[in-house]
């Protein structure tokens, strides 16, 4: 197993170009680290330059880890190997963690490994993965002038109001995640005639665009699409790739992102999992 350095993330960004789909989720973090967004991951492969496996999981000497929730991804053409590192040395199964965006046909075997460390997991959330490879299939909605000059982008003074409606936030941790993202990422907003946001669209650190919400009073105006089309059109044309998460079981945006154009392949389902909980 390797721990890879600045140059060899750059050449595993290009190889994992080649598995999207499926890949998205590693790609993005791979996206975001080489171009010196803050992480508080490292990234581990089976063996270099071919890896079969390829393991995003919190930097133990990073201080910073402290501060968040400790996830881990990967990406994995061989499950025989995948579970061999599992099994040794790839995952430190010790603390509270979640293992997320990992394909779901993998459940069982990461079920079996985390009991076999006497770990134990809860259910799993199964999600959509919905991406635009192409910015021309994105159908933009009609948008008035009046409305277009109140798009803008979060700031600092809105990270309460986001994390508050966040269903994942509310407390410091999500403060602080939130922080990350609109201090680091790209945002999207629409304002009211006050100038507070009303409507809003983040990108995770992984670069999937996600935590889209409208305040309940301000809903059934077409928000929604405004943003993602918006958000979409500036990741392209600053070379991110275009992609999000949908819960299995959120039909409404499974619609929504599925109306403007986004694709996925039905074959295939991501799954978040907890363990050491």
């Amino acid at each position: 197993m390797k721990v890879l350095n600045k140059d060899e993330l750059q050449i595993a960004e290009g190889v994992l170009l080649k598995y999207l789909p499926k890949s998205f989720k590693v790609y993005g973090f791979l996206y975001s680290i080489n171009r010196k967004k803050p992480t508080t991951l490292e990234v581990v492969v089976d063996t270099w330059p071919d890896f079969k496996v390829i393991v995003c999981r919190p930097d133990a000497t990073n201080k910073r880890a402290l501060e968040f929730m400790k996830k881990v991804s990967y990406y994995s053409t061989d499950v025989k190997v995948l579970r061999k590192m599992l099994t040794e040395d790839a995952v430190d199964w010790s603390p509270h963690f979640l293992i997320g965006g990992s394909d779901f046909s993998h459940v069982p075997m990461l079920k079996e490994v985390s009991s076999n460390r006497n770990v134990n997991n809860r259910g799993y959330v199964l999600v959509h993965l919905l991406y635009l490879p192409d910015i021309n299939n994105l159908l933009t909605p009609v948008i008035d002038s009046e409305l277009e000059s109140r798009i803008s982008s979060l700031n600092l003074s809105h990270v309460d109001l986001v994390n508050k409606t966040w269903k994942f936030g509310g407390n410091e941790q999500g403060y602080r995640n939130i922080k990350n993202l609109i201090s680091n990422f790209p945002s999207c907003c629409i304002m009211d005639n006050k100038g507070q946001p009303v409507s809003w669209i983040l990108l995770y650190d992984y670069c999937a665009m996600g935590i889209l919400y409208t305040l309940p009073e301000h809903r059934g105006k077409g928000y929604a699409k405004v943003l993602i089309s918006s958000l979409s059109k500036k990741l392209h044309a600053e070379g991110y790739p275009v992609y999000c998460f949908v819960e299995e079981n959120n039909t409404v945006s499974h619609k929504l992102f599925t109306n403007l154009g986004f694709i996925e392949d039905t074959s295939y389902r991501a799954a978040w999992l907890e363990f050491n909980f």
